[in-house]
């Protein structure tokens, strides 16, 4: 046989061997990226859980361990012991100073609800070319401290502050109030101030996914706007607006800074009580029993709103 064709037939034969060698390695190739997606599966979901368990879990119930042990002059000794829970539900104080943290995170979440709603449609339908700016000024406050936005109310309602000093000169009012600072209105409203972004970016979220073809459909069916928002736009936007304003009732319940900068001896809120008795009372188990009761409050307040908003979703 001559050279070159032995050189062919040697050449035919490593493509048919590389063409055999692919044919049988795509079965295992395929085996393998399947192993790998699954590997990748458990290693992301074991992360989440040992996140969850470490982070979460274990907080929980080393407070709720804490709850039930007791106070000996200046220690803490372990014991089972439903003292604390008793001193709670025996005393009247911090009922009320409950149901004050329950009233202030209830107006906040209302009115920061509707308020953010209302933002998250008008930059979703209405704002057009002024969108971006309007969205940046919603999303800018969210860049600097809480603390420096609770603190600047403090000079805007002040009797020095810029309101008063408006109203003054508008001649609405004779000499500055001290009305609008140290109460709820003032807590309210800075807090409602700052927690405003939680509810209108998913709602305006919500609204940018809602397909236009919907909104269209209706209004060739002859539908009004008042009635294509209800029954087309705000079923579809209620499980952003649930989201929202359940992180806007747990972050007002649990905010200890605003009252304290903003609120008066009357305005005491259940975060600054539990942070007292864990720094200068140093009554670890009281504050884990006034803590376990705060979790109790919102998982109850929280499956109330998921009930409000599967009936809103369902009668919308």
């Amino acid at each position: 046989m001559p050279l070159r064709w032995r050189r062919a037939v040697s050449r035919a034969q490593g493509v048919a061997t590389a063409a055999g060698g692919a044919a049988v390695g795509a079965p295992a190739m395929s085996l393998l990226r399947r192993l790998g997606r699954r590997r990748l599966e458990l290693a992301s979901g074991g992360a989440a859980l040992l996140y969850t368990l470490v982070f979460i879990v274990l907080p929980y119930a080393m407070v709720a361990i804490f709850s039930f042990w007791e106070k000996d002059l200046y220690t803490i000794r372990p014991a089972l012991s439903v003292d604390n829970y008793a001193k709670i539900a025996g005393s009247g104080v911090y009922a009320h100073v409950i149901g004050n943290s329950v009233l202030v995170a209830t107006t906040v979440t209302v009115v920061a609800s509707v308020l953010g709603y209302v933002l998250a449609y008008y930059l979703a339908v209405y704002a057009r070319r002024w969108r971006n700016l309007l969205f940046f000024l919603l999303v800018v406050p969210l860049w600097t401290s809480f603390l420096l936005r609770a603190y600047i109310w403090t000079i805007i309602l002040g009797r020095e502050g810029i309101l008063n000093t408006l109203l003054v000169n508008l001649g609405i009012i004779q000499d500055p109030t001290p009305l609008l600072l140290y109460n709820k209105f003032s807590i309210c409203l800075a807090l409602i101030y700052i927690f405003l972004p939680f509810v209108a970016l998913p709602v305006y979220a919500a609204l940018e996914k809602i397909p236009r073809s919907y909104i269209e459909a209706s209004r060739d069916l002859g539908s009004p706007p008042l009635p294509t928002f209800r029954h087309v736009v705000f079923p579809l936007t209620v499980p952003a607006l649930a989201a929202g304003a359940t992180v806007v009732f747990c972050l007002s319940f649990g905010d200890f800074i605003t009252p304290k900068l903003l609120g008066g001896s009357s305005d005491i809120m259940i975060a600054n009580v539990i942070i007292e008795q864990f720094g200068a009372a140093f009554n670890w188990p009281f504050g884990s029993a006034l803590a376990v009761i705060v979790l109790l409050v919102v998982f109850a307040l929280l499956g109330v709103t998921s009930l409000v908003a599967r009936g809103l979703g369902r009668n919308a």
